[in-house]
């Protein structure tokens, strides 16, 4: 795969871009400028954008002049409409893994990373670093039904700290 250096202004977005990137521009923006280029922007041999649409707006938005693009050679026009299309498509498919994705967090916080940084707002970071608990869980006025086969059984002596209590008598020991 060949990567070069192009003037931003020698890229074109592609009219018909069925994708809306507006809302993303300041997290790649961010994500640019922390870890730098690691994915060049896939352009047509003419110019047009087929992957990174965001990217480009990003690299505006942070005054560069030239970003890396590596141009797609060999596709025809519809398989460089459907590489567009599955590039966005296929990373909605995939899903967060809700066991691991918090440990990874937590260590970032741990290093003192700017979670910011990951594109997830405010309050997906509170509710992906609380810690799992049961509040809300079981509504706390609820009374369980009676097991079919009860645990006390008639004669059964129970010890209730300093006191013993005999479920015949109604009578309260003192030990």
């Amino acid at each position: 795969m060949k990567i070069e250096m192009r003037n931003v202004d020698l890229i074109r977005p592609y009219e018909n871009n069925p994708r809306n990137n507006a809302e993303a521009v300041d997290a790649v923006a961010k994500s640019i400028a922390q870890f730098g280029w690691q994915q060049p922007i896939v352009i047509t041999a003419d110019g047009v954008i087929v992957i990174g649409h965001t990217r480009l707006l990003a690299a505006k938005k942070l005054g560069m002049k030239t970003v890396p693009v590596h141009v797609a050679e060999g596709l025809s026009e519809s398989q460089i409409k459907a590489l567009r299309i599955a590039d966005n498509a296929t990373g909605d498919i995939a899903t967060w893994d809700y066991d691991l994705l918090p440990l990874e967090l937590k260590d970032l916080q741990a290093a003192d990373f700017d979670l910011s940084l990951l594109g997830f707002d405010e309050d997906e970071l509170a509710k992906l670093l609380a810690p799992a608990g049961t509040e809300g869980l079981t509504n706390p006025d609820a009374v369980p039904e009676p097991p079919e086969e009860p645990v006390t059984q008639p004669g059964d002596l129970w010890l209730l700290g300093a006191h013993t209590t005999c479920p015949h008598c109604g009578e309260v020991n003192e030990l």
